[in-house]
């Protein structure tokens, strides 16, 4: 019954794109799909870049320096690069940070991408949701898919990284992950009013 619920959410935000007028809608999606692509490759590949270099040089506890003082700037510097309008950001139902709390409409998303996973449906690369007339998300799913990122989601057997953990954050949701579980996704909004 969930996933209907969401097949047909998908369906109506489909529905209501295609009423906007076919050659329209196909340039307007295509623009925002290209977007999309570019702002999350942007940003994984920045947080990517900097966590191998952190693990290579000092293990687990400098990544979880890094993901704790420097994630987020780097999200910040990634946005500062993306055209006017555009922002993007990480996501997940079981946060780390409150900075990646997700919102209604984007925890929506999620749960559909969960349910879709519980289903045996492979989840698609990327999922476009049109917020109102100007405005649209780019949801690209996160999965669990290197045994590294296990080292600080998954079961933790270390007592000191576990205290690292919860005295960096105190409100930590962010654990017992198992490969090729949904981590969260990384969402970029374009506005095209700006």
């Amino acid at each position: 019954m969930k996933i209907f619920k969401h097949i047909v959410l998908l369906s109506l935000t489909t529905s209501l794109l295609v009423a906007a007028g076919p050659k329209k809608v196909e340039k307007e999606l295509a623009s925002v799909i290209k977007t999309g692509k570019r702002g999350s490759k942007m940003l994984l590949q920045t947080l990517g870049k900097n966590m191998k270099k952190r693990m290579k040089n000092g293990g687990v506890m400098k990544a979880l320096d890094f993901c704790s003082n420097e994630a987020y700037s780097l999200t910040e510097s990634v946005n500062k690069k993306l055209p006017n309008g555009v922002r993007v950001k990480r996501v997940s139902e079981k946060f780390r940070s409150p900075a990646n709390k997700p919102t209604a409409d984007e925890t929506a998303v999620l749960k559909s991408f969960k349910e879709m996973q519980k289903s045996n449906i492979i989840l698609p690369p990327y999922l476009v949701q049109r917020v109102n007339k100007n405005t649209y998300k780019y949801y690209k799913p996160l999965l669990i898919n290197k045994k590294v990122c296990l080292k600080c989601h998954g079961n933790i057997k270390d007592i000191d990284l576990k205290r690292a953990i919860a005295s960096r954050y105190p409100i930590d949701n962010a654990l017992g992950y198992k490969m090729g579980d949904l981590r969260g996704a990384v969402i970029v909004t374009v506005d095209r009013s700006k």
